[in-house]
């Protein structure tokens, strides 16, 4: 591990993000509070610049194989139960493609294999849930930054929205659609990948087969499972109730740095 890298346990004891520890109890009554919200918003706000300051020079911290987790908890949805991924999965995903594209020059349709053969990283990492749990595995995937290249990103592009099989329920918009969104300074982190694999093995289902994203400088809400499509935007204050996210939409917020 780089000696750059920081423990995200003792990133949350700072002061500087002991607001933010507010949302871990994953408690709705806390997300329905107007006056709670509007403290983790202003935390949210000096966290996410002292986070934007460290940049890519920080790694979240990264386990020995000895830590791994024996169990790791199946959160949220495990299973969509849309007829496209029940098909995609009853084939093995052979017929699955990644579409990349938004604002960028070379939109990509990318097949599991053609990820598999994309620049990649093995990482040991912790997943810390909002509700107040953690669980340590590895993983292995593409690295976002370098299929971003490929693709070749315009100017005008700031965000990462992702699209998923997904739905849970209905967004608060009306749509079925579950998304999420991060910045490119996330995007091009060195820890930041798709992972295909979960302890030196396929990717479960229950995890987000056939690819989740793994953005190991945040909470675990923002690991959006089972994608299917990214698009590169100039924002996204018109995606769902402009929020960032589905959990975002619900309350959380955009910014779940620790």
């Amino acid at each position: 591990m780089s000696d750059r890298a920081i423990s995200r346990r003792a990133w949350l004891r700072g002061g500087g993000a002991s607001l933010l520890g507010l949302a871990t109890a994953g408690c709705d009554r806390l997300t329905q509070s107007q006056a709670v919200n509007r403290l983790l918003s202003s935390a949210d706000g000096l966290n996410q610049a002292l986070y934007d300051l460290a940049g890519d020079r920080t790694l979240a911290r990264e386990y020995p194989a000895s830590a791994i987790s024996r169990d790791f908890r199946a959160n949220g949805s495990t299973q969509p139960d849309s007829e496209e991924y029940q098909a995609l999965a009853a084939n093995g995903f052979a017929d699955w493609r990644l579409e990349i594209g938004g604002l960028v020059e070379r939109p990509l349709s990318l097949s599991l294999a053609d990820l598999r053969a994309a620049p990649a990283r093995r990482q040991i990492t912790r997943h810390d849930c909002v509700e107040g749990w953690s669980c340590i595995a590895g993983w292995k995937g593409a690295r976002l930054g370098p299929l971003l290249d490929r693709a070749g990103l315009k100017p005008q592009a700031k965000y990462l929205a992702f699209y998923c099989a997904d739905t849970l329920e209905l967004t608060l918009d009306g749509t079925g659609d579950y998304y999420e969104t991060i910045s490119l300074l996330d995007a091009y982190h060195p820890q930041t990948i798709l992972a295909y694999e979960m302890n030196d093995a396929p990717l479960p289902v229950a995890h987000g087969a056939p690819v989740r994203l793994r953005v190991e400088r945040q909470l675990g809400y923002k690991m959006a499972k089972y994608v299917m499509r990214i698009e590169t935007i100039e924002r996204f204050d018109h995606l769902g109730l402009g929020k960032g996210g589905y959990w975002e939409d619900r309350g959380y917020q955009w910014f779940a740095g620790i």
